[in-house]
């Protein structure tokens, strides 16, 4: 009998395959020749030779360097946390791009001197919130208000109502992460009711700042209470605004969505808020307001620690100077055009019910708002085949049925999210 071993071509003798090589030069030596010698090892172990062992090697082999797979989000969710939430714009993937080599992040080129990191994002920042004095760009949301409790009340008190002691993704809670600033937090009101005069009973000489937080993931109702902000800027201490979700300014799709321009009108002295949601950018946490208290934020040594880097800061510059966000465009999508094109993909798969769907805004952003729309209902067999397939496609299980969900589908995407459809359905 045949030896396998003898069928199996020379290491070197393989990497030195045009197309391997090609390989190696996107992807690294070391994965490449890691794949050869998988498929070595396989033969040598009793599998059939392959006909062409290039080929076979380069079928096992990513795409990209990255281990992260580009996906098509079908579940009428827009801001999916588990999808990367906010999807990039082209203008602010061009923007990446160039900013991946050096670049003048901190250098003046007229002058030669060093400058203030980002400051055309910054600039782009303020002209788009032009309540604020100043600006902050930090890695996320969390990483903000983190920044902002511990530079204004680290060893002091944080007076937050207990409506507000949210719990975020992946359970980390509001008391925990003020906790670990050295801060100490002191709840007033209760879970449904909280009056101003709970904060006046709250507020001394002990307190550092006051925290008004959205609780952006959920809803209370029914005998409900809360202060506006614009009560909270007479307590005669500093008052931190947490909206969350990074809506600029008010928006009549999202009438209930707290903003960061109207915090500032009623008298916050800082915002903080995500990049990566409502904005549609980049992760990325947002700090605006009174020039020194974000000026006690920036000298802070924790925000050395919290800064982004050149890339965040391209990608997010070109989201508040650029045209509208896919985020934005996907939560603008009217229910007739979702319907139109969820019966051209039924009828491009010879079959499928179109059913009325409910999209959220996601990324714990307008909670309980529904966005109706239209989806293709399949048996709920084919939704593990989507996610397998070239490219995935994650799509919503719901009521036993597999609903395919257009709405963050970008329309030049219609084509190939119906061949990976009918792929899947054909098994």
């Amino acid at each position: 009998m045949d030896d396998p071993r003898r069928r199996v071509p020379r290491t070197d003798a393989l990497l030195g395959d045009p197309r391997l090589a090609e390989a190696a030069d996107r992807l690294g030596r070391a994965r490449v020749k890691a794949a050869v010698q998988e498929q070595q090892g396989a033969v040598r172990a009793g599998a059939p030779a392959p006909d062409d062992w290039a080929a076979a090697v380069l079928a096992a082999l990513p795409r990209t360097a990255s281990s992260l797979r580009p996906v098509l989000n079908a579940t009428g969710v827009v801001l999916h946390t588990n999808l990367g939430r906010a999807p990039l714009g082209p203008a602010a993937v061009e923007a990446v791009a160039a900013a991946a080599g050096y670049t003048d992040v901190e250098f003046d080129l007229t002058t030669g001197a060093r400058a203030r990191r980002g400051r055309g994002t910054l600039a782009a920042l303020l002209r788009a919130v032009p309540d604020a004095e100043d600006a902050l760009v930090v890695n996320n949301g969390a990483a903000a208000l983190v920044l902002a409790t511990t530079a204004l009340a680290a060893g002091r008190e944080v007076v937050v109502s207990r409506g507000e002691m949210v719990e975020i993704g992946d359970g980390f809670r509001l008391p925990d992460l003020i906790a670990s600033t050295g801060a100490r937090l002191r709840e007033v009101g209760t879970t449904n009711r909280t009056h101003l005069r709970d904060y006046d009973d709250g507020v001394d000489e002990d307190t550092g700042c006051v925290l008004k937080v959205h609780p952006s993931n959920f809803r209370v109702e029914g005998f409900t209470s809360s202060v506006e902000v614009d009560a909270l800027a007479g307590l005669g201490v500093p008052v931190v605004v947490d909206v969350g979700s990074g809506l600029l300014a008010p928006d009549p799709l999202l009438p209930d969505e707290p903003d960061v321009a109207s915090a500032l009108r009623a008298g916050a002295d800082l915002v903080t808020c995500s990049g990566d949601k409502l904005l549609g950018g980049p992760q990325a946490g947002l700090v605006l307001g009174r020039r020194g208290t974000v000026e006690r934020l920036r000298r802070h040594p924790l925000a050395r620690a919290l800064r982004v880097d050149k890339t965040t800061l391209a990608a997010l510059e070109a989201t508040l100077e650029g045209p509208l966000t896919p985020a934005w465009r996907a939560l603008r999508t009217s229910s007739d055009e979702l319907r139109r094109r969820a019966e051209s993909l039924a009828a491009a798969l010879g079959g499928g019910e179109v059913v009325p769907s409910a999209g959220a805004v996601g990324g714990g952003g307008a909670p309980g708002v529904e966005l109706p729309g239209w989806a293709v209902a399949l048996p709920e067999v084919v939704a593990p085949r989507l996610r397998a397939g070239t490219p995935p496609v994650v799509a919503r299980v719901e009521g036993g049925r597999c609903l395919v969900d257009l709405r963050c589908i970008e329309p030049a995407d219609d084509a190939v999210l119906a061949g990976a459809v009918r792929a899947a359905v054909e098994g």
